[in-house]
């Protein structure tokens, strides 16, 4: 686990900015449809869990376990956050991109307990399909150049 971690650390700022980005967004009060996609965090997270796992595999020597569970670990992280965002949405009485009705795949607005319901049931199913996006990744590391020694000084 510390080894996903400390490999993830670049998913880890960009799961910040696009953090940020989403709540900027959401008290700038720019409309859902029109701005949802830009700050996609479970967007970022896949593409992030397949390149991972395509370079950890090449240049780092990761088994298919390993990319797996790093995948599985940037998963889990992006909706640790959205929940946390969307529990913070409720208790601060704001609408934000991570309350909104789409966001939570309903129609009307729907009460804290409800949403954070659903946003439980991302903490199972973000890690799995992250996992699965990893192994993909890793199939296509194979693809990938091997890396160059660096000359000798």
């Amino acid at each position: 686990m510390t080894e996903n971690l400390r490999v993830a650390r670049f998913y880890f700022v960009l799961l910040g900015l696009f953090t940020v980005g989403r709540w900027a967004q959401s008290l700038g009060q720019v409309e859902y449809a029109k701005g949802h996609h830009v700050f996609s965090i479970v967007t970022l997270t896949l593409l992030s869990s397949t390149y991972f796992a395509a370079f950890c595999r090449k240049w780092r020597g990761y088994t298919l376990l390993q990319a797996v569970m790093l995948g599985m670990t940037l998963g889990l992280a992006a909706q640790i956050v959205i929940f946390t965002s969307t529990a913070l949405s409720y208790a601060l009485g704001m609408h934000t991109f991570f309350n909104h009705p789409r966001a939570l795949n309903v129609e009307t607005e729907v009460p804290m307990n409800e949403a954070l319901l659903r946003r439980a049931g991302g903490l199972v199913a973000g890690p799995i399909s992250n996992g699965v996006a990893a192994f993909l990744g890793w199939l296509m590391g194979a693809v990938l150049p091997e890396r160059k020694a660096s000359p000798a000084a």
